[in-house]
């Protein structure tokens, strides 16, 4: 393709490390839309046997509302989810790879909270509340409370006492832990009066595969505690009580009810209990690990080392670094999503940052387009109606594809439209969910092609600002790998987004990076791998490209970068 900067690189290596023979790990990695099972081979990181299952109920929109950014996720869509698809993982696999399955280790989408009752069972699974939505898991996308969030960043300045977001950046966003569970109790009775705690779906996986669903005792994951819930260990835990009341006071009481120690994801919950050791077809005695967000596991996955940026990129991304503790362990990284000490990497500092929209801006230009195909074409009666349906079908499936190839033929030179792509708010830096998308210069000449050209770069360079953002507080980036769908699939976004950033990006090999990362967490937490640098040298996939920059364009983009900046200012200070 034109301008287009690919080298394949492939992982060669020369020896493996030490490694237990003969042993195999599951990853289960639950997305928004599915859950993935992975049966890995802890020698060498081969997937030997895997399976996806969508969730029918968030399939068919329910329980959401998304003209109210509500998102909620039941489950027995989790839960029916993980139990079939590790069935049909270690399907026809031979019994002595079964037998030899060491350990489980469960990442999730977060901060995705759910309310529990004393025994852990959320209220969703309890008689009288099986169709209430603030019964079931607020997933990360719901941005129902953003007045919540704004209220806590408010009294986190004003109360006289610690910034509880200062190790977050500085800024609490309406996509955390706090602001939902606030959100929920105060505009729900039924919810506040029978919820006990609040447990996030990466804890509650792991307990349930335990038997030990209590949630005054079941392990808490540092990853989602640390970034989405204003734990630290120099707050003795969670933010205080007084706050907390200050708040508002429907939340007295509940700091107890919660947790005050956390655990690293190479960290042992216990063992898979009997039940559900025999609902998976798995030996008893089977270790299950402390869980994680599935876009540090995918970090994991995608051979994180120190000052490597690895960008999760799909729907949305998720932008992390690790640092020694000793190097930037008592620095303060502001307008960010959080630093926490053995989140990503035990041992090291945990950084992340990110985008509220990457690949979904792409998805809602293309189904802006697509809206004569659903609403006029699929009504054109003297059409039957298996041709409307491959119309559709085929239409939908090639249009981000076409868009891509029309836009890459576009010269240079043509730099009248610039994009905002802040269309599900801003997450980095600084984030603020309330800020909207925005594109000028459009004319009577803007085609499609055109138009979705400036949204790659508005996401583009809403990836440099993230990058700016670790710069200028003083943590270095050394080089960039990407994961996830788009890295994948779209090389017209790859190419422009090394341009902007003006550094190559490798593109991890695996298609199945989040799962793979938790399956060498399991790798480590169940003895097998002495740590995380010796289960990725020996599990790792490599990287199948790398995307280098073209000095040219990226002198150019450097240019509407700063009109993209202008853009961004005068819609947040000027369009309140």
């Amino acid at each position: 393709m034109a301008r287009m900067h690919i080298t394949d690189r492939r992982k060669v290596r020369i020896h493996k490390t030490h490694y237990m023979a003969g042993k195999y790990v599951i990853g289960l990695d639950y997305g928004t839309d599915s859950v993935r099972a992975v049966i890995a081979d802890t020698g060498n990181g081969n997937t030997i046997g895997t399976s996806v299952f969508d969730y029918p109920r968030w399939k068919k929109g329910l329980f959401c509302d998304p003209s109210a950014n509500r998102f909620r996720q039941h489950p027995l869509d989790y839960i029916e989810g993980m139990e079939q698809a590790v069935k049909e993982a270690l399907r026809n696999l031979n019994p002595d790879i079964i037998n030899n399955i060491s350990g489980i280790t469960v990442d999730t989408t977060g901060s995705t909270p759910v309310a529990v009752d004393k025994e852990g069972v959320p209220l969703s699974l309890k008689p009288g509340f099986e169709e209430d939505p603030d019964a079931m898991f607020v997933l990360w996308k719901d941005h129902t409370a953003v007045k919540e969030a704004a209220e806590i960043n408010e009294l986190a300045r004003s109360w006289g006492g610690i910034d509880y977001t200062k190790f977050e950046g500085g800024v609490y966003s309406s996509e955390w832990f706090w602001a939902k569970i606030l959100h929920v109790m105060r505009v729900n009775k039924r919810i506040r009066e029978n919820v006990f705690s609040w447990v996030e779906h990466c804890d509650w996986i792991p307990a349930l595969l335990t038997g030990n669903t209590n949630p005054l005792t079941l392990k808490r994951s540092r990853c989602a505690a640390g970034h989405k819930a204003m734990w630290h260990d120099d707050f003795n835990g969670l933010p205080d009580e007084e706050f907390l009341i200050k708040l508002d006071p429907v939340l007295a009481g509940l700091r107890e009810r919660l947790f005050r120690n956390t655990y690293t994801c190479d960290v042992s919950v216990g063992n898979l209990s009997g039940e559900w050791a025999e609902r998976l077809g798995l030996p008893a005695g089977v270790k299950v690990g402390v869980g994680a967000f599935d876009a540090h596991l995918g970090a994991i996955g995608g051979e994180i080392k120190p000052y490597q940026l690895i960008k999760v990129m799909g729907t949305s991304t998720c932008d992390m670094l690790i640092s020694p503790m000793n190097e930037t362990g008592d620095k303060l990284v502001a307008g960010i999503c959080g630093q926490v000490d053995g989140s990503i990497i035990p041992g090291m500092l945990g950084l992340e940052a990110g985008q509220s929209a990457f690949g979904d801006v792409y998805a809602w230009f293309g189904k802006m387009l697509l809206w004569p195909v659903a609403e006029i074409i699929s009504k054109m009666s003297w059409l039957d109606e298996k041709t409307k349906e491959r119309i559709t079908t085929e239409t939908a499936d090639r249009m981000i594809a076409e868009l891509s190839r029309q836009a890459e033929s576009l010269p240079d030179e043509e730099t009248a439209l610039v994009a905002l792509d802040w269309l599900n708010g801003r997450r980095t830096p600084f984030a603020n969910q309330e800020l909207k998308g925005a594109i000028v210069g459009l004319s009577l000449g803007s085609d499609a092609p055109r138009i979705f050209k400036s949204l790659v770069e508005a996401t583009a360079f809403g990836s440099r600002m993230i990058n700016d953002r670790f710069v200028s507080e003083g943590i270095r980036i050394d080089g960039v790998i990407a994961i996830g769908g788009v890295a994948k699939k779209n090389p017209f976004v790859m190419q422009i987004v090394a341009d902007v950033l003006n550094m190559p990006i490798r593109v991890a090999s695996s298609d199945q990076t989040c799962a793979l990362g938790s399956a060498m967490a399991a790798s480590v937490m169940a003895g097998i791998h002495a740590d995380f640098r010796a289960a990725q040298e020996v599990m790792g996939s490599g990287f199948e490209k790398e995307y280098k920059p073209d000095p040219v364009r990226a002198g150019k983009y450097n240019e509407l970068y700063l009109k993209y900046k202008k853009l961004g200012a005068f819609v947040e200070n000027e369009l309140k």
